[in-house]
């Protein structure tokens, strides 16, 4: 779960947000953890917990709301209102002290159930140039 940072959800400045993503002791030890601090990043994967089922999208919208955006489909953008309510985001890992990973820019709220913790390693980034929108880039200038 995580522990800390924003107590609700908004865009753009996560790069700021410190927090902790704890551990349940009762289903996890300490091991779990042992190697983890040696990456500089990890890759979470997390419910938004707090989107209603009816406010779930299943179709096409203008990311944000922006009409100078255009219509894209839900698995064309990372929104929260998504059909499986999963996010995923990748984060500087901080420290690992006991059951507690630290991490920052984590974009993910104060009691969001974590699903699960993955090292990112550099190989797993995108194979090839990446390609993207404007308005992706745009949409993206200052969410961290």
């Amino acid at each position: 779960m995580v522990v800390g940072g924003r107590p609700e959800p908004y865009d753009d400045d996560w790069g700021a947000e410190r927090a902790v993503i704890r551990l349940d002791a009762d289903a996890f030890g300490g091991e779990s953890l042992f190697g983890l601090a040696e990456f500089s990043h990890i890759e979470v994967v997390f419910a938004f917990h707090l989107v209603a089922p009816e406010d779930v999208s299943t179709g096409a919208r203008r990311p944000r709301g922006n009409p100078g955006w255009p219509p894209v489909g839900i698995f064309a953008q990372r929104g929260k209102n998504r059909p499986n309510r999963l996010g995923v985001s990748r984060c500087r890992l901080v420290s690992v002290e006991g059951l507690d990973v630290h991490v920052a820019g984590l974009d993910a709220i104060d009691g969001t159930p974590v699903l699960d913790i993955k090292p990112y390693m550099a190989e797993f980034g995108a194979l090839g140039a990446v390609r993207q929108p404007e308005w992706a880039t745009e949409l993206m200038r200052d969410y961290y």
